[in-house]
Order: C-alpha cells, then sequence, then structure tokens
C-alpha cells in the first residue's frame, strides 16, 4: 500500500512539472506530437522501412 502511495504521489508530480513546463495544454499537445514523430522515425530506422 505504502509503495503504491508513493508511486502515485510521484506520477502526479511528473505530471504536473511536465504540464507547467509546456505553459499550456496546446504545448504538451505539440511536444506529444513531436515525440510521437521522433519514436516513429526511430522504429522506421530499426526495421529499415
Amino acid at each position: 500500500m505504502k509503495v503504491k502511495t508513493i508511486f502515485l504521489l510521484c506520477a502526479l508530480i511528473w505530471s504536473m512539472l511536465s504540464l507547467c513546463a509546456c505553459n499550456t495544454m496546446e504545448g504538451f499537445g505539440k511536444d506529444m506530437k513531436q515525440l510521437g514523430q521522433s519514436v516513429e522515425n526511430a522504429a522506421a530506422k530499426k526495421t529499415g522501412d
């Protein structure tokens, strides 16, 4: 129980810091889009597509 509580607290703090760093939800969306594109590009390089 205590480990779960600590994990949830850390996840909440990380989420809040991430949102504050982006300033807006729009900025957060753009950041997530860029992250997704980076992952897709890395996967394409790895598979040779």
